[in-house]
């Protein structure tokens, strides 16, 4: 039994060499990833690694092939065929009871090529062609806009991320300053000065501020999830992100026609439903090609031989039997049960279709712009009075607080000072990066790139 055992062991510790385990190749995989992260350095790794953008790409070479093949639809093809036989039979000679048989097996061949060109067929392969090149294009600039949704997407998360970072900080200045004053606020209890309910309401706002800490280091782990998803990291990766010395927020807002006007002329969703129309238009240019006759070119060669036949050599068979011919096949549509019109009008269908698409995607571009628009001016606006507010309730927090020392001050007083401390604290904070992000994204959109 313990023989066994070790041989057990034995094959295992080989196998285990011979074949390491998925989590150590991945491991390996993402040995060389950064410990600090730029938004930049985000943004040049999800683009070659995000999984959506990849699958566009792909869409993007099957969109290629089409292409090529339509394109091949203008050559000729060729096509051979071989066909060998055995053919086994019974042959009876003489008459009445004089005749006797015999059992023959007998060889065929037949042996041929062909080869058809479309001469004229109303221009549908050229349509087709021009139509396959308008889907490749259009696949490419789905690419282009999916690059777009994920630059906002990872700006958003990054600017989050960083917003969570200061809260903790500041946070943590906070929980370091009611420790403070409880461990004084212990020492005057101690020695009779304060009375007991003043030092159970500064124990209270320190567990009010260490929950506080508490969910803002929560909310700091859940935004940088988001990030690692986005960037489709593994989970047991872990990561920070580099801070900007400071957040260089542009405060010359462009003209929202100009930015509108700009959106509208480059954007790829618009460009794209542009193409939508074209290649709808060429859905029926191809549909009223059934009308028109088609006029195919074909050639063939080929030659035969049958065992057997009157003593011909098989090489004098296929001499005698090689044949050549060629011709032209011109087919003219006379009825086709409704099948052309049906197509035709159907594309005509696909056309104001296509004209809603754009019009849609233009007045949702608009709209979206124009919302973007208003977020720079309300957060603007929401930074410049949470600077205000932040200023005057942390002198407020400050008088109270040297009063406090002093007893100039109740409790109560300075837990309301402080209180609206935090809250103009946090409310700074939120406003800091929510004018940030919300600059980033309307910029955006006028085309400049997104930098911190």
């Amino acid at each position: 039994m313990i023989l066994v055992r070790r041989q057990a062991i034995l094959i295992l510790t080989i196998f285990l060499f011979m074949f390491p385990p998925a989590t150590q190749a991945q491991d390996s995989l993402y040995a060389n990833l950064p410990a600090l992260w730029s938004l930049q350095q985000c943004f040049d790794y999800a683009m070659h690694t995000n999984i959506q953008l990849n699958s566009l790409r792909l869409t993007r070479l099957s969109s290629e092939q089409d292409l090529l093949l339509s394109k091949a639809a203008r050559q000729p093809n060729l096509n051979a065929s071989l066909a060998q036989s055995l053919t086994g039979s019974k042959s009876i000679s003489g008459f009445g009871t004089t005749t006797t048989g015999s059992y023959q097996v007998n060889t065929s061949g037949n042996y041929s090529a062909n080869s058809n060109v479309i001469i004229f067929e109303g221009g549908y392969i050229n349509y087709d062609i021009r139509q396959k090149n308008l889907a490749y294009q259009v696949a490419g600039l789905n690419i282009a806009a999916q690059v777009n949704d994920l630059t906002v997407l990872i700006t958003q998360s990054y600017l989050n991320i960083l917003l969570a970072e200061e809260n903790i900080v500041y946070l943590k200045d906070v929980v370091t300053t009611s420790e403070a004053q409880v461990k004084q606020a212990q020492d005057q209890y101690d020695v009779g000065s304060i009375a007991l309910v003043s030092l159970i309401q500064l124990q209270a706002q320190l567990a009010s501020d260490r929950y506080l800490l508490t969910t803002g280091q929560t909310l700091y782990r859940q935004y940088k999830l988001v990030l690692k998803q986005i960037l489709q990291l593994p989970s047991s990766y872990d990561f920070n992100i580099v801070e900007p010395d400071t957040l260089i927020t542009n405060t010359h807002l462009k003209a929202l026609q100009e930015v509108q006007d700009s959106a509208q002329a480059n954007r790829p969703e618009v460009k794209s439903s542009e193409l939508g129309i074209k290649i709808s238009q060429l859905d029926l240019a191809k549909a009223k090609t059934g009308y028109l006759p088609t006029l195919t070119g074909g050639a063939s060669i080929g030659s035969s031989y049958a065992g057997g036949n009157n003593g011909y050599s098989y090489f004098k068979q296929l001499d005698n039997n090689f044949y050549q011919q060629i011709g032209l096949t011109l087919s003219i549509p006379i009825f086709t049960n409704r099948i052309v019109k049906t197509n035709v009008e159907k594309a005509k269908i696909s056309i104001d279709q296509s004209k809603l698409i754009l019009q849609d995607t233009k007045t949702n571009l608009n709209q979206t712009i124009e919302q973007a628009y208003i977020n720079v001016l309300n957060a603007q606006a929401q930074y410049d009075a949470a600077v205000e507010q932040l200023k005057y309730s942390q002198e407020g927090y400050r008088v109270a607080s040297e009063q406090l020392k002093i007893g100039a001050a109740t409790i109560v007083v300075f837990l309301q000072q402080k209180n609206l401390y935090i809250q103009a604290l946090q409310a700074y904070i939120q406003a800091k990066y929510s004018a940030a992000l919300n600059v980033r994204i309307y910029d955006f959109y006028m085309g400049i790139p997104v930098k911190l």
